[in-house]
């Protein structure tokens, strides 16, 4: 097993093009000139963690959880909670776990489509929020692990189990960032300030600006409980279930080679990303949802840009290619 999985490795690092799919499927038609390029990679580019337990993520961690958690139920018995209190939580929820999906995965991590300077500062304003690290961290660890899906280099492996590739690899690994597969998103300045200052991103966008609105509507407490704890957990585990539930759960459709597999609860659970073998064999489409009744927000979310004037080059693959790759 470990052999194999060296040989996919390598094998995949041999490709010049984008690092995010090893299939030819990806790399031609309407994709072939849209795919940044970077320098051929080892193994050795990307060197593999190192056990050893992040103490300060995981007590992060289990008061997020606590609080979260448990100060809501408490909070809710013995104040009750009003429509402004759940309203801003479903907003926060709403615009960090978009801006996760539709900002750091598809626009960042694969350049599916390209949206204007306005919306780019959104999605990293509110995908800071979310304290899942930087933009250009994310997208590293994200175009590391479709380079080596299901092998050792994978950061997020479900090889590993469930639970490491769900919270596992975060807060008991430690690993080596290669930014070199980034090199064109450290091009934006924007991006670059992101990275460099994110800790005052994330606290800024999701807990200071929740903190506001909860004073203005007089519920601050709540909204310390449900609007920055609760949603940040909620907004994590939805992440979350993209490594582990999408690999583990569902149906094999365009890949049966990878672990990646296609499920409309994983869709539900993880705003649309649950449809992860056709992301995994077409990682260039600004779609996961491929058919009109997919539930995938974050594709009608691009799309709604798009018709606004505020995103363009919507990348799609074409029906032709989709239906070859289910026969395959």
């Amino acid at each position: 097993m470990v052999g194999n999985g060296a040989q996919r490795a390598n094998s995949a690092a041999a490709n010049d093009a984008f690092p995010l799919s090893a299939h030819a499927d990806a790399n031609t038609g309407p994709f072939k000139l849209a795919m940044p390029t970077i320098a051929a990679t080892t193994t050795d580019d990307y060197p593999l963690p190192r056990r050893g337990v992040r103490w300060l993520g995981l007590i992060f961690f289990i008061v997020l959880h606590v609080v979260g958690i448990v100060g809501t139920l408490l909070y809710i018995h013995y104040r009750g909670i009003t429509a402004e209190e759940v309203a801003l939580f479903v907003f926060f929820c709403a615009a960090t776990g978009m801006s996760i999906t539709m900002g750091y995965h598809r626009l960042f991590a694969h350049p599916t489509y390209k949206a204007s300077p306005v919306v780019r500062f959104v999605l990293l304003f509110f995908g800071a929020a979310s304290f899942e690290e930087s933009a250009l961290k994310w997208s590293s660890q994200h175009r590391q692990h479709h380079r080596f899906t299901d092998t050792a280099h994978d950061p997020y492996g479900v090889n590993r189990g469930f639970w490491h590739a769900h919270i596992g690899w975060i807060l008991f690994w430690r690993h080596t960032t290669n930014y070199g597969n980034v090199k064109d998103l450290k091009r934006s300045r924007l991006l670059s300030h992101q990275h460099d200052h994110h800790a005052w991103w994330s606290v800024g966008a999701g807990v200071v600006l929740p903190m506001l609105l909860a004073w203005w509507i007089g519920h601050p407490l709540g909204g310390f409980i449900m609007a920055v704890c609760l949603r940040i957990v909620v907004v994590l585990h939805s992440t979350f279930f993209v490594n582990s539930f999408a690999h583990t759960f569902g149906t094999r459709h365009f890949d049966r080679s990878q672990s990646a597999r296609d499920n409309w609860l994983g869709a539900i659970l993880t705003n649309g990303e649950g449809f992860h073998s056709f992301h995994h064999r077409f990682p260039m489409d600004y779609r996961n949802g491929f058919r009109w009744y997919h539930w995938d927000p974050s594709k009608w979310g691009i799309y709604g840009l798009s018709k606004l004037g505020l995103a363009r080059d919507l990348r799609r693959t074409s029906g032709r290619q989709i239906a070859e790759a289910a026969r395959s």
